[in-house]
């Protein structure tokens, strides 16, 4: 019940939900035989984000992406605002740290065949360099070809076990190889679905068929910028968020958005006069992306710009600042 002030008591509709989404535990610390110097905790939401009076809900956590290379699609604007990044993948994730980042998201890009092909020895050495440089909770995600993942990204679970990292990024016609390199050094995988509820719901139910515990999936749902499918990005990451609320087990997974799409939107660059200063749009274009996915039920955002989640952590604090979070994570 609220009182408006006047004589007039407002009675607030409460949902009761008979779903919760599990809590999904990224980085060991220390004591737990790992080198991470906190764990990244996501999930543990029972009702919709923003709406504290109904359940409990969760902070979204804020990381920033580090490539094994600087290829030649990275945007001049961050290059220049953010020089570390053409430093190597350790200074990289270093300054990402003191940016604010609560976790890493490694990118291992150079290991594409038809690019650079970095070998399995060289992208294990970047790896155990980000993770001996920075004690963030890390996710390593391959170049997005299956064979050289499945070998990359098995060698580099292999020599990051007892770090409980978070490996992606699999879909569901190639999941196998990584799931069974998480299974077998105890880390975690990031599942990739085409903006599609039941993509996203099979995928899940493959990795658990396969023996991954739900505990152990975090969800992709595929982020599209603004302009650039967002609002399907926002549909289906709000119904995956519903069905999990409403009891479907297989999805009741954390949920993550890469919004650094948002920088492949020429409007995000491009230097027109009558678009205005074109220095700041880019993180804008990040950080609107961010704040509506946040919304739809993301519990992670990786950004490209450390600018982006500086500006995302002063939205964030004011979203939450009044509410009751009941021992939110």
């Amino acid at each position: 019940m609220v009182n408006n002030g006047g004589n007039m008591v407002i009675s607030v509709p409460v949902e009761r939900w008979t779903g919760k989404v599990c809590e999904v535990v990224i980085g060991a610390t220390r004591e737990e035989g790992g080198s991470r110097g906190n764990k990244l905790i996501l999930g543990g939401e029972s009702t919709l984000p923003m709406l504290a009076f109904e359940g409990n809900v969760t902070v979204p956590k804020l990381g920033l992406e580090v490539l094994d290379i600087v290829p030649d699609f990275f945007p001049e604007r961050i290059k220049n605002d953010f020089p570390q990044c053409t430093k190597g993948a350790r200074e990289w994730a270093k300054a990402c740290k003191e940016a604010g980042a609560e976790m890493i998201c490694l990118k291992l890009v150079g290991t594409n065949p038809e690019e650079e092909n970095r070998s399995v020895e060289e992208s294990v050495e970047t790896v155990m360099d980000v993770l001996k440089g920075v004690d963030l909770p890390l996710f390593v995600y391959g170049c997005g070809a299956e064979e050289k993942d499945g070998k990359v990204l098995s060698a580099c679970a292999e020599a990051a076990k007892g770090e409980r990292i978070a490996l992606g990024l699999v879909e569901q016609d190639k999941y196998k190889t990584i799931a069974a390199a998480a299974i077998a050094n105890g880390h975690a995988i990031v599942g990739l679905s085409n903006i599609d509820v039941n993509l996203a719901k099979q995928l899940n139910i493959l990795l658990m068929d396969f023996g991954m515990k739900k505990e152990s999936i975090i969800m992709d749902p595929l982020t599209g910028g603004v302009g650039y499918g967002l609002e399907y990005t926002y549909s289906v990451m709000e119904r995956i968020r519903l069905a999990a609320l409403s009891g479907d087990v297989s999805l009741q997974m954390p949920m993550i958005s890469d919004v650094t799409v948002s920088w492949n939107a020429q409007e995000a660059v491009i230097e027109k006069a009558e678009f205005g200063d074109a220095k700041g749009r880019g993180v804008l274009w990040e950080a609107t992306t961010a704040i509506a996915t946040i919304n739809a039920g993301a519990d992670l955002v990786i950004a490209r710009h450390p600018s982006t989640i500086k500006y995302l952590r002063s939205v964030i604090s004011n979203m939450y600042a009044k509410m009751d979070l009941r021992g939110a994570k």
